[in-house]
């Protein structure tokens, strides 16, 4: 770090502190005995600042969910809680299988998990997994039996808290303070009737399975013991809990509208798709030939494709243990120390669809010996497609379903430590240090994939001087391990078989986060710093930092290799890590008290300075007023400067292929571009139009990386409020917020679908050189790809209405009260640009595979009432809407249009109740989503968010959610 200039902006700091002293001291003593009652107000600390005051709101808005909130809504995955409010997307979910990193994070205004910084009682949680996708805060190293409340502050925080709040915080309050023992037990389960008639009839026309009636599955057992005690003397107080939760599998094939890969045919009906890569074993050239195998025979593949979707899991299996202490000594009445020590175990196991030979391409010979008479006639024969005596270059699609589903089995273990000294110097000054150690081990086991080396070894079978059937790779002693693959017969393919040709895969990693970080907090009411016409004095904090973050990501040879059929290509290490060194300062500067106009007007500033070990520098600032007209009015208003340093992963992982979702629009029987388009791409013209360029699951290659010159991202986040408690109403309260975020120099790949299109559309050179077309002109086949490393290229602006309403009224003849709650956001834009000039693309209320990827729905909100009534119970009712999502197209004039799949607007309704049986006994019950209503469907979502034809986590997506538990505490 340059030392000199952090001094130098603390001397700088230091001076402005003296000069704003100087500026208003003339004033202050005046108001003396004033500013010691104002201070005798018991003040406490909000998310958003580390600035105690006496009033729970502030200039930035917060969203807080209590611990009574977690019980109603019967939630043992924080994430889904969390998952449910307005302002909070999707990302990684237990519902995902293909893609799941086996984290649970939490996207703040879908601005990305990277964005959003997660805290536990204001302190960082570290990185979630070594894994790409998986570098958000791991939400389930949180019990949710220990949760106080969790407050949601949206828009940049990056002066208070550091880098990453561009979106927002999300701070888990802990319970500190316990005392006594508490068990606490819930069990769930989905209930589903199957009765989606378009999807059944989908299933039907293509013969396959059809679940019908009602089912009952994906079963969550959670069971919490928290315990705690004081000292005899009350100073010192130690809280532990711990924690075992159980989740069980839930298989596609079980819900009519999952049990197959949906699709949209020219008439806009759904019908079932699939996979090229079917059991039966398929050898073509995508122009030419196409066969598959029928018994002993080639046939015409017309059109055969496999459902790989009932295996897949649609709802993981999940164990996750958890245990912690978090204790505190007071040495005074002055000075206290803390510590914190968290555990977590979580162990998930992710199922996609059998592993195979995704048309690798290997030469035929004449004579094979596993050929048939017929199917050496076919190819050899005359009016076959060999030449002398070889098919070249044939590609061969083979699905494993002898083999069985591919399964990842993914493992996370993290440690969490803080230890620090909090208390006051004197009536004025208090301060808070402390350090915060997190660890996260990671260890990946991929089972049942298929080694395509092997594959291609396996398929170039001949027979040895004993007339044995063996591979030629024994015969010249390349791999005397070789056993011959049938695929020309598959009822002959043999457990020996299988057993060679797959090969387990392993990874294993950590993430690291040290914090060391110290601040004092000041009244300085005493030295006269006081606005004329105030009593109270500045607020003041000042603070260093130093946070190291590291990762480590060491996959196997054979996933390093690519070797895994399965994988998309070559799975690459990471490791590296970056340091940095903070000065920041907060200012809370009271401007009008008890004024004719205004109960008080406050004016928030703060700053920090960070100088990384990456030799990057920033400054981010906050610039925020509070008003309090009166008890019925209030307003306020902030701009703030937030930034993003590139992670780990962002500045140091190296490049690899991978898999993106996208449509070739050169492929196929309709074309999209022209010939002359798609010939700038590098497709040969007599390639226009062919089906070899349309990959059935929609996936195609990419080539991505890090970048170690990557600048931190800048964002900037104005926002206005007003806050209305009517007189006129007693008991209701309303704010209501305007929110503009607005993010540049974006961290990202450019899609490559926007590549593409500068290539094909505009003819530009420079990505026309990133798009690599292989001989059949595909970008799915072998190393056919698109590079796509990262860069400060993108930008992001969204921009709506947040609102927050509640309200109490006391029933008539003691029945008890109501209590209303009204949650919700209208979003007006979110706009994305990939490349400076280019298309501006607002996803507000669309979704689609390439662009939007997640459904961006322009209104949600959650409404909820709950009798609190006059026999120890509590009755919530919760109804909960999404908006319509319809399908992001472009027409030919490149004008953004409806595409044809639209995402319906959805409406559930959740029960639930509590009982206090005794001072000791609680117990709860309810069903959420209890109309069962069915998630929306699309074709070939992104398979990272997308499962089973929808998005878990956005919607309800199994089902009726039926909980019951109870509480006791001694």
């Amino acid at each position: 770090m340059k030392l000199s200039n952090l001094s130098a902006t603390i001397r700088l700091s230091l001076l402005a502190c003296s000069t704003l002293t100087a500026g208003v001291s003339g004033i202050a003593h005046a108001e003396e005995t004033d500013a010691n009652a104002t201070n005798s107000v018991e003040r406490i600390e909000v998310t958003g600042t580390r600035i105690k005051r006496a009033a729970m709101t502030g200039a930035s808005p917060v969203t807080s969910v209590t611990a009574e909130d977690i019980k109603v809504a019967g939630i043992t995955r924080v994430e889904d809680l969390l998952n449910d409010m307005p302002a909070i997307f999707a990302d990684q979910t237990s519902g995902q299988a293909n893609g799941a990193t086996g984290t649970a994070t939490v996207n703040l205004r879908n601005l990305g998990t990277e964005r959003t910084l997660v805290l536990v009682n204001g302190r960082r949680l570290p990185s979630g997994s070594p894994v790409a996708g998986g570098i958000g805060a791991d939400l389930n190293q949180i019990p949710a039996a220990l949760v106080d409340r969790v407050d949601v502050l949206t828009g940049g925080s990056s002066a208070t808290y550091g880098s990453d709040a561009v979106a927002g915080v999300v701070n888990f309050i802990m319970k500190d303070d316990f005392e006594g023992f508490q068990v606490e037990y819930q069990g769930s389960v989905y209930q589903h009737d199957n009765d989606h008639k378009d999807m059944q009839r989908a299933l039907k026309d293509r013969g396959f399975p059809v679940p019908d009636g009602s089912q009952w599955d994906g079963d969550t057992h959670d069971i919490s013991l928290t315990f705690g005690a004081n000292s005899a003397d009350g100073r010192a107080n130690i809280t532990g809990y711990a924690t075992w939760r159980d989740i069980e599998e839930v298989t596609q094939d079980n819900r009519d509208y999952s049990a197959c890969a949906m699709n949209i045919d020219a008439t806009g009906k759904r019908v079932c798709g699939g996979s090229g890569t079917i059991p039966d074993g398929r050898i073509t050239d995508f122009d030419t030939y196409d066969y598959k195998v029928a018994g002993t025979d080639f046939v015409p593949t017309a059109g055969t494709v496999y459902n790989y979707g009932p295996l897949n899991y649609f709802q993981r299996p999940d164990k996750r243990k958890t245990f912690g202490l978090l204790g505190h000594y007071d040495f005074n009445d002055s000075h206290t120390f803390y510590a914190e020590f968290n555990y977590m175990d979580n162990r998930t196991v992710a199922q996609i669809a059998p592993s195979g030979s995704f048309f690798n391409q290997v030469d035929i010979s004449c004579d094979n010996p596993l050929l048939s008479a017929s199917q050496r006639n076919t190819l050899c024969g005359p009016g076959g497609v060999a030449v002398d005596g070889v098919v070249e270059g044939a590609f061969i699609g083979k699905r494993n379903v002898e083999g069985g589903p591919r399964q990842d089995d993914i493992r996370h273990t993290s440690t969490r430590f803080v230890l620090g000294v909090r208390g006051e110097i004197d009536d004025n000054w208090t301060y808070d240090a402390y350090m915060n150690f997190g660890n996260v081990s990671y260890a990946q086991t991929y089972q049942n994939d298929m080694s395509t080396t092997r594959i291609i070894r396996s398929l170039q079978a001949t027979t040895d001087d004993d007339g044995n059937v063996v591979c030629k790779s024994v015969v010249d002693g390349s791999d005397p391990t070789c056993i011959p693959w049938n695929i020309f017969d598959p009822s002959k393919i043999t457990q020996e078989q299988i057993d060679y040709l797959t090969m387990p895969l392993f990874a294993r990693g950590d993430t690291r986060t040290k914090q060391i970080s110290g601040y004092v907090t000041g009244d300085l009411t005493e030295y006269g710093v006081v606005v004329p016409g105030t009593s109270t004095g500045v607020g003041v904090v000042f603070g260093l930092e130093h946070r190291k973050e590291s990762l480590d990501f060491n996959p196997d040879q054979g996933f390093q290799s690519g070797d895994g059929a399965g994988q998309g290509g070559p799975v690459l290490g990471v490791s590296g890590e970056f340091d940095v060194n903070e000065f920041f300062t907060e200012f809370n500067v009271p401007l009008v008290e008890d004024s004719e106009f205004a109960d008080y007007i406050t004016l928030e500033l703060a700053y920090r300075y960070s100088d990384y070990s990456t030799d990057k520098t920033t400054n981010t600032y906050k610039g925020a007023f509070d008003i309090r007209v009166n008890d019925q009015l209030g307003l306020r208003t902030s701009f703030q400067r937030a930034v993003r340093a590139g992670n780990v992963r962002d500045l140091f992982r190296s490049a690899g292929q991978g898999l993106f979702n996208w449509e070739d629009p050169c492929g196929g029987d309709n074309p999209t571009l022209t010939v002359e388009q798609c010939a700038r791409t590098g497709l040969d013209p007599s390639k226009y139009g062919s089906n070899a360029l349309i990959n059935p699951a929609g996936q195609y290659n990419s080539i991505t990386g890090g970048n170690p010159d990557l600048e931190p991202e800048k964002s900037d986040t104005i926002s206005f409020g007003i806050l209305l408690s009517p007189e006129a109403i007693e008991g209701l309260d309303i704010a209501i917020d305007y929110f503009d975020i607005t993010v540049e120099d974006a961290i990202q790949a450019i899609p490559e679908a926007t590549i593409f299109n500068q290539c094909a559309i505009n003819g530009n050179d420079e990505f026309c050189g990133l798009i690599n077309r292989g001989p059949t002109g595909s970008l799915w086949l072998g190393q056919d790809s698109i590079t796509a490393i990262d860069r400060n290229i993108g930008s992001v602006d969204t921009s709506g209405i947040d609102f927050d309403a509640s309200y109490r009224y006391n029933l008539p003849d003691d029945m008890g009260l109501l209590r209303f709650k009204l949650i919700g956001t209208w979003l007006d834009k979110f706009a994305t640009q990939n490349l400076p000039g280019g298309d501006i693309d607002d996803c507000a209320g669309r979704w689609d595979r390439a662009v939007c990827e997640y459904p961006v729905p322009d209104f949600k909100s959650n409404f909820s009432t709950t009798w609190v009534t006059p026999w120890d119970a509590n009755v919530t009712a919760t109804y909960r809407y999404v908006s319509e999502v319809k399908e992001f197209a472009r027409n030919d004039d490149g004008q953004v249009i409806d595409g044809p799949v639209p995402m319906t607007a959805r409406d559930y309704v959740d029960i639930a109740v509590t009982w206090n049986a005794s001072d000791n006994l609680q117990f709860r019950g309810g069903v959420n989503n209890i109309f069962d209503n069915t998630a929306p469907l699309v074709p070939n979502g992104p398979a990272g968010p997308a499962n089973g034809n929808t998005y878990p986590g956005f919607y309800d997506s199994l089902g009726r959610y039926i909980f019951a538990g109870f509480t006791f505490r001694l």
